[in-house]
Protein backbone atom coordinates (compact mmCIF):
# COMPACT_ATOMS: atom_id res chain seq x y z
CA UNK A 1 0.00 0.00 0.00
CA UNK A 2 2.56 2.21 0.95
CA UNK A 3 4.66 1.71 -2.19
CA UNK A 4 1.63 2.41 -4.44
CA UNK A 5 1.00 5.95 -2.60
CA UNK A 6 4.86 6.62 -2.90
CA UNK A 7 4.34 5.61 -6.78
CA UNK A 8 1.51 7.66 -7.40
CA UNK A 9 2.55 10.93 -5.90
CA UNK A 10 5.97 10.90 -8.04
CA UNK A 11 4.04 10.35 -11.07
CA UNK A 12 1.99 13.25 -9.78
CA UNK A 13 5.08 15.54 -9.71
CA UNK A 14 6.48 14.50 -12.54
CA UNK A 15 2.93 14.73 -14.33
CA UNK A 16 2.38 18.12 -13.41
CA UNK A 17 5.42 19.41 -15.65
CA UNK A 18 4.58 17.45 -18.58
CA UNK A 19 0.79 16.12 -18.61
CA UNK A 20 -0.30 17.92 -21.14
CA UNK A 21 2.77 15.89 -22.95
CA UNK A 22 0.36 12.03 -22.22
CA UNK A 23 -2.80 13.87 -22.21
CA UNK A 24 -2.51 15.18 -25.61
CA UNK A 25 -2.20 12.24 -27.82
CA UNK A 26 -5.04 10.49 -26.38
CA UNK A 27 -7.71 13.55 -25.46
CA UNK A 28 -5.82 16.17 -28.30
CA UNK A 29 -8.36 15.10 -30.83
CA UNK A 30 -11.33 15.19 -28.97
CA UNK A 31 -10.30 18.83 -27.15
CA UNK A 32 -9.59 20.20 -30.68
CA UNK A 33 -12.37 19.26 -32.35
CA UNK A 34 -14.81 20.85 -29.43
CA UNK A 35 -12.91 23.85 -29.12
CA UNK A 36 -13.34 24.39 -32.52
CA UNK A 37 -17.19 24.36 -32.61
CA UNK A 38 -17.40 26.15 -29.55
CA UNK A 39 -14.85 28.93 -31.11
CA UNK A 40 -13.77 29.02 -34.42
CA UNK A 41 -17.02 27.13 -36.35
CA UNK A 42 -18.97 30.42 -35.81
CA UNK A 43 -18.46 33.19 -37.94
CA UNK A 44 -20.13 36.57 -38.64
CA UNK A 45 -21.86 36.77 -42.11
CA UNK A 46 -19.76 39.74 -43.28
CA UNK A 47 -16.42 38.67 -41.30
CA UNK A 48 -13.54 38.11 -43.28
CA UNK A 49 -11.95 34.34 -42.56
CA UNK A 50 -8.61 33.72 -40.58
CA UNK A 51 -6.02 33.66 -43.01
CA UNK A 52 -2.86 32.25 -41.72
CA UNK A 53 0.50 32.88 -43.59
CA UNK A 54 3.51 31.26 -43.43
CA UNK A 55 6.66 32.63 -43.69
CA UNK A 56 7.50 31.15 -46.26
CA UNK A 57 5.12 33.28 -48.56
CA UNK A 58 5.78 36.53 -46.34
CA UNK A 59 8.05 39.03 -48.70
CA UNK A 60 10.43 40.49 -46.35
CA UNK A 61 11.64 43.73 -48.80
CA UNK A 62 13.22 46.10 -47.48
CA UNK A 63 12.01 48.87 -50.29
CA UNK A 64 8.93 47.37 -49.83
CA UNK A 65 8.80 47.95 -46.50
CA UNK A 66 10.21 51.83 -46.75
CA UNK A 67 7.24 52.41 -49.05
CA UNK A 68 4.82 51.34 -46.91
CA UNK A 69 6.10 53.01 -43.71
CA UNK A 70 6.35 56.33 -46.03
CA UNK A 71 2.32 55.64 -46.98
CA UNK A 72 1.97 55.05 -43.18
CA UNK A 73 3.40 58.17 -42.33
CA UNK A 74 1.56 60.24 -44.63
CA UNK A 75 -1.69 58.98 -43.70
CA UNK A 76 -0.83 59.91 -40.00
CA UNK A 77 0.27 63.64 -41.16
CA UNK A 78 -3.46 63.82 -42.66
CA UNK A 79 -4.87 62.86 -39.79
CA UNK A 80 -2.60 64.97 -37.51
CA UNK A 81 -3.79 67.59 -39.55
CA UNK A 82 -7.50 66.83 -39.63
CA UNK A 83 -7.61 66.52 -35.86
CA UNK A 84 -6.27 69.98 -35.01
CA UNK A 85 -8.77 71.37 -37.74
CA UNK A 86 -11.31 69.98 -35.97
CA UNK A 87 -13.76 67.06 -36.28
CA UNK A 88 -13.62 65.03 -39.28
CA UNK A 89 -11.11 67.47 -40.84
CA UNK A 90 -14.16 70.44 -40.03
CA UNK A 91 -13.98 73.69 -38.80
CA UNK A 92 -16.09 72.95 -35.14
CA UNK A 93 -18.19 75.70 -36.04
CA UNK A 94 -19.15 73.56 -39.28
CA UNK A 95 -19.53 70.92 -37.46
CA UNK A 96 -22.22 71.87 -35.12
CA UNK A 97 -23.89 73.28 -38.25
CA UNK A 98 -23.85 70.13 -39.72
CA UNK A 99 -27.28 68.82 -40.74
CA UNK A 100 -26.52 66.18 -43.44
CA UNK A 101 -23.97 64.47 -44.05
CA UNK A 102 -23.76 61.86 -47.75
CA UNK A 103 -21.39 58.72 -46.45
CA UNK A 104 -21.24 56.33 -48.83
CA UNK A 105 -22.52 57.11 -52.39
CA UNK A 106 -21.91 54.62 -55.54
CA UNK A 107 -20.50 56.19 -58.56
CA UNK A 108 -17.38 53.76 -59.39
CA UNK A 109 -15.94 50.55 -58.58
CA UNK A 110 -13.73 51.97 -55.95
CA UNK A 111 -16.78 52.80 -53.97
CA UNK A 112 -18.03 48.86 -54.62
CA UNK A 113 -14.72 48.36 -52.91
CA UNK A 114 -15.62 49.63 -49.32
CA UNK A 115 -18.21 46.93 -49.12
CA UNK A 116 -18.01 43.19 -48.78
CA UNK A 117 -20.80 40.68 -49.68
CA UNK A 118 -21.45 37.59 -47.91
CA UNK A 119 -24.34 34.91 -47.82
CA UNK A 120 -24.73 31.41 -46.02
CA UNK A 121 -22.11 29.74 -48.38
CA UNK A 122 -20.05 30.34 -45.33
CA UNK A 123 -22.02 27.96 -43.77
CA UNK A 124 -22.79 25.29 -46.48
CA UNK A 125 -25.69 27.19 -47.54
CA UNK A 126 -26.64 27.56 -51.29
CA UNK A 127 -27.85 31.37 -51.36
CA UNK A 128 -26.33 33.42 -53.74
CA UNK A 129 -25.50 37.11 -53.68
CA UNK A 130 -23.93 39.67 -55.95
CA UNK A 131 -22.85 43.12 -55.80
CA UNK A 132 -21.71 45.56 -59.26
CA UNK A 133 -22.67 49.31 -60.47
CA UNK A 134 -26.20 50.04 -61.78
CA UNK A 135 -27.31 51.69 -64.43
CA UNK A 136 -25.20 54.58 -65.63
CA UNK A 137 -22.75 54.11 -62.68
CA UNK A 138 -25.09 55.94 -60.41
CA UNK A 139 -26.15 53.56 -58.01
CA UNK A 140 -24.95 50.20 -56.62
CA UNK A 141 -26.98 46.78 -57.06
CA UNK A 142 -27.02 43.92 -54.86
CA UNK A 143 -28.99 40.91 -56.28
CA UNK A 144 -28.79 37.21 -56.25
CA UNK A 145 -31.08 34.52 -55.02
CA UNK A 146 -32.21 33.57 -51.93
CA UNK A 147 -32.03 29.40 -50.75
CA UNK A 148 -33.66 28.60 -47.64
CA UNK A 149 -32.51 24.77 -48.13
CA UNK A 150 -30.43 23.70 -44.58
CA UNK A 151 -26.99 22.46 -45.21
CA UNK A 152 -26.85 18.81 -44.38
CA UNK A 153 -24.00 18.70 -41.67
CA UNK A 154 -26.09 17.69 -38.77
CA UNK A 155 -25.61 21.06 -36.72
CA UNK A 156 -26.80 23.76 -38.86
CA UNK A 157 -30.92 24.07 -38.52
CA UNK A 158 -31.17 27.36 -40.22
CA UNK A 159 -30.50 28.93 -44.00
CA UNK A 160 -31.30 31.42 -46.58
CA UNK A 161 -29.28 35.07 -45.79
CA UNK A 162 -27.54 37.35 -48.16
CA UNK A 163 -25.42 40.37 -46.82
CA UNK A 164 -23.54 43.59 -47.57
CA UNK A 165 -21.51 45.32 -44.85
CA UNK A 166 -19.11 48.38 -45.38
CA UNK A 167 -15.94 47.65 -44.46
CA UNK A 168 -14.36 49.15 -41.26
CA UNK A 169 -12.63 52.53 -41.45
CA UNK A 170 -8.64 51.59 -40.86
CA UNK A 171 -6.34 54.71 -39.84
CA UNK A 172 -2.41 54.83 -40.12
CA UNK A 173 -0.55 51.49 -38.99
CA UNK A 174 -2.97 49.57 -39.11
CA UNK A 175 -5.17 51.46 -36.28
CA UNK A 176 -9.15 51.01 -35.72
CA UNK A 177 -11.13 53.98 -35.72
CA UNK A 178 -14.49 54.62 -35.74
CA UNK A 179 -17.32 56.75 -36.99
CA UNK A 180 -18.48 59.63 -34.97
CA UNK A 181 -22.30 59.83 -35.78
CA UNK A 182 -23.48 61.64 -32.85
CA UNK A 183 -24.42 65.07 -33.84
CA UNK A 184 -27.22 63.30 -36.28
CA UNK A 185 -30.39 61.08 -35.14
CA UNK A 186 -31.04 59.49 -38.53
CA UNK A 187 -30.13 56.96 -41.05
CA UNK A 188 -31.12 58.61 -44.88
CA UNK A 189 -31.19 56.19 -47.70
CA UNK A 190 -32.23 56.18 -51.14
CA UNK A 191 -33.09 52.86 -52.27
CA UNK A 192 -35.30 51.26 -54.84
CA UNK A 193 -36.12 47.68 -53.93
CA UNK A 194 -38.25 44.95 -55.67
CA UNK A 195 -40.97 45.00 -52.12
CA UNK A 196 -38.29 42.32 -50.44
CA UNK A 197 -38.15 43.54 -46.32
CA UNK A 198 -34.52 43.94 -45.47
CA UNK A 199 -32.54 44.35 -42.10
CA UNK A 200 -30.41 47.56 -41.46
CA UNK A 201 -27.37 46.61 -39.26
CA UNK A 202 -25.27 48.49 -37.55
CA UNK A 203 -22.01 47.56 -35.58
CA UNK A 204 -20.27 49.15 -32.85
CA UNK A 205 -16.80 48.82 -31.12
CA UNK A 206 -17.71 46.46 -28.46
CA UNK A 207 -16.47 47.30 -24.84
CA UNK A 208 -15.84 43.62 -23.58
CA UNK A 209 -14.97 40.67 -25.75
CA UNK A 210 -18.25 38.73 -24.85
CA UNK A 211 -19.99 41.98 -27.03
CA UNK A 212 -18.35 40.94 -30.13
CA UNK A 213 -21.39 39.74 -31.45
CA UNK A 214 -23.42 42.65 -30.75
CA UNK A 215 -24.92 44.55 -33.50
CA UNK A 216 -28.43 47.11 -33.41
CA UNK A 217 -30.95 46.28 -36.19
CA UNK A 218 -34.01 48.14 -37.59
CA UNK A 219 -36.50 46.84 -40.80
CA UNK A 220 -36.04 49.09 -44.05
CA UNK A 221 -39.41 47.93 -46.48
CA UNK A 222 -39.21 48.54 -49.99
CA UNK A 223 -42.47 48.97 -51.65
CA UNK A 224 -40.87 47.83 -55.41
CA UNK A 225 -41.66 49.35 -58.52
CA UNK A 226 -40.20 51.44 -60.70
CA UNK A 227 -39.67 54.83 -58.64
CA UNK A 228 -36.64 55.60 -56.03
CA UNK A 229 -38.04 56.08 -52.25
CA UNK A 230 -36.07 57.59 -49.83
CA UNK A 231 -36.04 56.23 -46.16
CA UNK A 232 -35.39 58.04 -43.21
CA UNK A 233 -34.57 55.86 -39.97
CA UNK A 234 -33.72 57.49 -36.53
CA UNK A 235 -31.30 55.90 -34.45
CA UNK A 236 -33.54 55.64 -31.24
CA UNK A 237 -35.33 53.02 -33.23
CA UNK A 238 -32.16 50.48 -33.98
CA UNK A 239 -32.37 47.47 -30.71
CA UNK A 240 -30.22 45.48 -29.87
CA UNK A 241 -29.42 41.58 -30.51
CA UNK A 242 -26.64 39.32 -30.55
CA UNK A 243 -26.50 36.20 -32.87
CA UNK A 244 -29.38 36.92 -34.17
CA UNK A 245 -31.92 37.22 -31.05
CA UNK A 246 -33.23 40.47 -29.96
CA UNK A 247 -31.60 41.48 -26.10
CA UNK A 248 -33.28 41.84 -22.87
CA UNK A 249 -31.37 44.39 -21.93
CA UNK A 250 -31.82 47.16 -24.21
CA UNK A 251 -29.44 50.48 -24.86
CA UNK A 252 -29.38 53.27 -27.19
CA UNK A 253 -27.01 52.88 -29.92
CA UNK A 254 -23.25 54.61 -29.13
CA UNK A 255 -23.02 56.80 -31.98
CA UNK A 256 -19.67 57.78 -31.23
CA UNK A 257 -18.36 54.19 -31.98
CA UNK A 258 -19.91 53.02 -34.95
CA UNK A 259 -17.62 50.12 -36.85
CA UNK A 260 -19.58 49.77 -39.94
CA UNK A 261 -22.95 49.27 -41.42
CA UNK A 262 -24.73 46.57 -43.54
CA UNK A 263 -27.74 45.37 -45.24
CA UNK A 264 -29.40 41.96 -44.52
CA UNK A 265 -32.05 39.93 -46.12
CA UNK A 266 -33.16 36.57 -44.71
CA UNK A 267 -36.89 36.62 -44.92
CA UNK A 268 -37.44 33.27 -45.53
CA UNK A 269 -38.53 33.14 -49.41
CA UNK A 270 -36.57 31.27 -51.87
CA UNK A 271 -36.21 33.25 -55.19
CA UNK A 272 -34.70 36.28 -56.49
CA UNK A 273 -34.10 39.50 -54.92
CA UNK A 274 -32.89 42.84 -55.89
CA UNK A 275 -31.51 46.03 -54.40
CA UNK A 276 -30.54 49.17 -55.87
CA UNK A 277 -28.68 52.08 -53.48
CA UNK A 278 -28.34 55.71 -54.28
CA UNK A 279 -26.32 56.94 -51.19
CA UNK A 280 -26.30 56.50 -47.82
CA UNK A 281 -25.81 59.49 -45.72
CA UNK A 282 -26.46 61.21 -41.93
CA UNK A 283 -29.75 63.20 -41.09
CA UNK A 284 -30.27 65.55 -37.95
CA UNK A 285 -33.89 65.87 -37.82
CA UNK A 286 -34.63 68.54 -35.64
CA UNK A 287 -38.15 67.50 -35.06
CA UNK A 288 -37.52 64.00 -33.82
CA UNK A 289 -36.80 63.94 -30.10
CA UNK A 290 -37.32 60.50 -29.12
CA UNK A 291 -34.22 59.33 -27.20
CA UNK A 292 -35.31 55.59 -27.07
CA UNK A 293 -38.05 53.71 -28.35
CA UNK A 294 -38.14 50.58 -25.96
CA UNK A 295 -37.97 49.83 -22.88
CA UNK A 296 -34.65 50.09 -20.33
CA UNK A 297 -34.21 48.63 -17.12
CA UNK A 298 -32.58 50.48 -14.59
CA UNK A 299 -29.13 48.87 -13.75
CA UNK A 300 -28.20 48.90 -9.60
CA UNK A 301 -31.13 50.39 -8.45
CA UNK A 302 -30.87 51.94 -5.09
CA UNK A 303 -32.67 50.13 -2.15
Amino acid sequence: MALTITLLNSAYLRGRCCRHKVLHPLLGPLLSDSMSKLYSSYRRPGSQPEKKTSLQNIDFSFKKGIDVLKAQLSMLKKETKDYLIGPGGDPFSRHLLEQTRVLWEFRSQEDLNKWVISSDVEIGGKSEVYLKLGRNNQAALLYGTLNTEVPRDGETKYSGYCSMRAKPPVGSFARKKYYDWSNFNSLYLRVRGDGRPWMVNIYTDPYFSHQKDDLYNYFMFTRGGPYWEEIKIPFSKFFLSSRGRVQDDQHPIWLDKISTLGFTIGDKVDGPFQLEIDFIGLLNDRAHTEEFAYETYEKNPQV
